[in-house]
């Protein structure tokens, strides 16, 4: 018989055990069943008398019956018992030509009902893929009968061209190799409108002497468990891909992208109104939701099926699945067919801009509410089109835990935009809006708040004038981000203002702010305070004698440009963070020619994580040096050279160009202490006025000069000096040696006395005293008249 026939018997051998006898009883063919079976081989048993293999005789009536119980003698001497049955075989001349004798095993006939009955699709073929064997599944699944494939050749029982030539593949890779193979395939199955994932593994049948022989293969319809697998890695997926960016618009287009075409063909996200603004969650009407449209998308190229465009408000209907999700607070799923579904996809289509309806059939839909923390924060709606599988109940679970985690970064990035936003405008709120009129140094400015996650900081600056035409330069920068930072920005801020209006020297001042801060601490009952940590540095600047006196708390030295010359930073030492204590503040003091530029900074400018802080602080001293058209350009520059595209922190920038009041807008008189004096010096202050085309302001400088200057002779101590500074205001200033500050009070009906700074303040815009090294310093300013 032909090799291929035989290969086949070897195979069915494992079925039954097979003997062929000739007429005299003489064995001619032996199966690899039957070897098996008696554990005798061929070569031992073909052309000898089959009577040797019989433990016992054979009874007559077993012959003419030709099937019965037979005893027969292992190879090993055990006796084996079982059924026989002869099948007599018949010449090409039509006489008898022998029997053939078969036994058929226990094991055998369970292995061939387990075959056929197995719920998983199990296929037998040849080594040239033509079907031997075919199980009840498998044809299910195939749609035929065992008959109609029996002997074919694979390709040609399938329509899926591309399935069927991996399928082929990994068949003829088995019987070429003779190693099995395990993979995963895919099919679509049209009656059951989804598609099915098989785990297929096949293996090589051989015959006794090893040789393949046949291919075998079972295919377990793993659809369930692979859609489970791709829901758990989508829900994996979501946990890094959505709430990135802290944006509400921005994560609701995240989850959009993880929706398509993964899940779904087409997925909107629509939120209520109050979500996007300040207002609290209103309750759920109980007819029409009003929903705003943030984002959508869609598996076919510009044309996402969307019924709004992005940010149109629509109502929707309180029957419709997107209103059932919101009331009902879980998922609604809808199918073709069914009412609900059919009166949803009409009305989306009759919304649809410039016509687009959906026209590749969507059969299936979802709508999943959007809730974190109690409170509903919007609708996802998921529909299927292309997608072969309909929505079902796991898919339900699937969309609700994927949409309980994009409401929660949905909601994380409301509530971030809320608190930037108010952090914002409070920080705006704290910082000056307009610095104050001064002629000591011209100023531009810049705030950048924080471009990353971490949100608003505590980073501020002030321009604050003081007496004698000086003026205090101050930056600062708050531990932390937030509100709390702003807050805490808002005091310290307060604070150096009122310090500086005592005319504080630099060291003092942060002395007593940080005084201020440690007393706060100790005042917080074991709360975290703000200010702690936080750094300053304030500098204050005299025109008439052009010194730059400043000290630092921890804080970046500020740069300095001057006329002709490369910018380098002003050597100082810095003293600790405010809050720290136990160790003094040191002031610098400069001499600076006019037109210097100092630049005032805070951190962010040049410290930076990822960044190298001594090529930031170079890239900031060549941006100072180069030419610039004016101080704002120059402060735009020097944020455009150092900065990265995105700060990881708050940028305070300062830049003061420096200006002197020379001899002709200054007058100094040595005073002796001399009452008879006084007229001589309210003489000289007429004849100075009068050269300065101040003369009608002359009244009143003569009584302010008088009082101050008699207060000094009587009260003070010698040296004293009398000085007119001519500003944006006309400033008196009479100094002498003692420290004894002086205090306005109202005299009585009797006193002879107490009359003169009551005087002076009533006549003048503002008065003060500042105490110097050298004793103290009363001031007086009135403006200047009109001109």
């Amino acid at each position: 018989m032909p090799r291929d026939n035989r290969n086949i018997l070897g195979h069915m051998s494992d079925v039954a055990a097979v003997a062929v006898l000739d007429t005299q009883g003489t064995v001619t063919g032996w199966s690899e069943g039957a070897r098996l079976l008696t554990g005798h081989p061929a070569d031992e048993v073909v052309g000898r008398p089959a009577a040797g293999l019989l433990a016992e005789d054979v009874p007559g009536d077993l012959l003419a019956a030709r099937t019965g119980p037979v005893a027969l003698r292992h190879r090993d001497g055990h006796r084996i018992e079982l059924p026989l049955t002869a099948c007599p075989l018949t010449g090409t001349d039509g006489q008898p030509a022998g029997y053939v004798v078969t036994a058929t095993t226990a094991g055998a006939t369970l292995a061939a009902q387990a075959f056929q009955q197995a719920s998983m699709s199990m296929s037998v073929f040849d080594l040239r893929q033509r079907y031997l064997r075919v199980n009840e599944a498998a044809c299910h699944v195939m749609g035929v009968p065992e008959e109609a494939l029996l002997g074919r050749y694979f390709p040609d029982t399938v329509e899926n061209a591309e399935h069927s030539r991996g399928f082929l593949t990994q068949l003829r890779q088995v019987a070429e190799t003779g190693r099995p193979v395990r993979y995963e395939s895919f099919t679509d199955a049209p009656a059951q409108n989804r598609e099915h994932a098989w785990s297929i593994e096949m293996w090589p049948l051989r015959d006794g002497s090893g040789e393949p022989t046949a291919v075998a293969l079972a295919a377990f319809d793993s659809s369930e468990q692979y859609w489970a697998r791709r829901r758990l890695a989508l829900l994996n997926e979501a946990a890094t891909r959505i709430g990135t960016t802290l944006d509400v618009v921005g994560t609701a287009e995240e989850v959009v992208e993880l929706l398509v075409p993964q899940y779904a063909d087409f997925a909107s996200v629509d939120l209520l109104d109050w979500v996007l603004g300040a207002d609290e969650p209103p309750m759920i009407p109980e007819g029409g939701v009003e929903l705003r449209r943030v984002a959508h998308g869609s598996t076919r190229s510009g044309n996402p099926g969307a019924a709004l465009h992005i940010g149109e408000i629509d109502v929707y209907q309180p029957a419709s699945p997107p209103a059932r999700a919101l009331r009902e607070g879980h998922a609604v799923l809808s199918q073709a067919g069914e009412p609900e579904f059919v009166q949803w996809l009409e009305e989306r289509n009759a919304r649809s801009p410039r016509g687009r309806p959906f026209r590749q059939g969507a059969h299936s839909m979802i709508a999943v509410p959007l809730q974190a923390r109690g409170t509903v924060l919007g609708v996802a709606v998921c529909v299927r089109m292309a997608h072969p599988d309909d929505y079902g109940p796991d898919d339900a679970v699937f969309a609700e835990e994927l949409a309980s985690r994009a409401a929660v970064c949905i909601d994380n990035a409301r509530r971030f935009t809320r608190e930037r936003t108010t952090a914002l405008a409070l920080q705006h709120s704290l910082l000056p809006r307009d610095l104050p009129a001064q002629a000591a140094v011209e100023v531009a400015h810049r705030y950048l708040p924080c471009g990353s996650l971490a949100g608003v900081g505590g980073d501020w600056f002030d321009v604050i004038p003081l007496s004698g035409g000086r003026v205090g330069l101050v930056v600062g920068d708050v531990v932390g981000h937030g509100i709390q930072s702003s807050a805490t920005m808002g005091r310290l801020r307060t604070a150096v203002r009122t310090l500086a209006d005592v005319d504080l020297p630099p060291d003092e001042l942060l002395t007593h702010l940080d005084d201020l801060v440690t007393h706060l601490a100790a005042d917080g009952s074991g709360d975290e305070v703000a200010e702690l940590g936080a750094t300053c540095l304030y500098a204050v600047y005299d025109p008439v004698s052009r010194h730059l006196c400043a000290a630092a708390a921890g804080h970046p030295a500020p740069a300095l440009l001057l006329p002709g010359e490369p910018a380098e930073f002003v050597p100082m030492t810095a003293g600790p963070p405010l809050g720290v204590g136990g160790l003094p503040f040191e002031a610098t003091e400069r001499e600076l020619p006019e037109g210097s530029v100092v630049a005032f900074y805070t951190d962010g400018l040049i410290e930076d994580r990822d960044r190298d802080l001594d090529g930031a602080a170079e890239e900031l001293r060549r941006a100072l040096t180069a030419p610039a058209a004016s101080l704002d350009d120059l402060a735009d520059d020097v944020l455009k050279a150092v900065l990265p595209d995105q700060p990881g922190d708050d940028v305070a920038l300062l830049l003061v160009r420096t200006r002197a009041l020379g001899a002709d807008r200054v007058a100094t008189w040595d005073v002796p202490p001399d009452p008879a004096q006084v007229a001589v010096f309210r003489q000289a202050a007429t004849e100075r006025l009068t050269a300065w085309g101040l003369a009608e302001t002359a009244f009143v400088t003569e009584l302010v000069v008088s009082e101050l200057v008699t207060n000094a002779i009587r009260y003070g101590e010698p040296p004293i000096r009398l000085r007119l500074i001519r500003d944006r205001a006309l400033i008196c200033e009479v100094s002498d040696a003692s420290s004894t500050s002086p205090h306005l009070r109202r005299a009585h009906a009797y006193d002879e006395g107490g009359r003169g700074l009551l005087l002076v303040a009533q006549l003048t815009q503002r008065w003060g005293s500042r105490q110097t090294l050298a004793g103290k310093t009363i001031w007086a300013e009135q403006p200047l008249p009109d001109d």
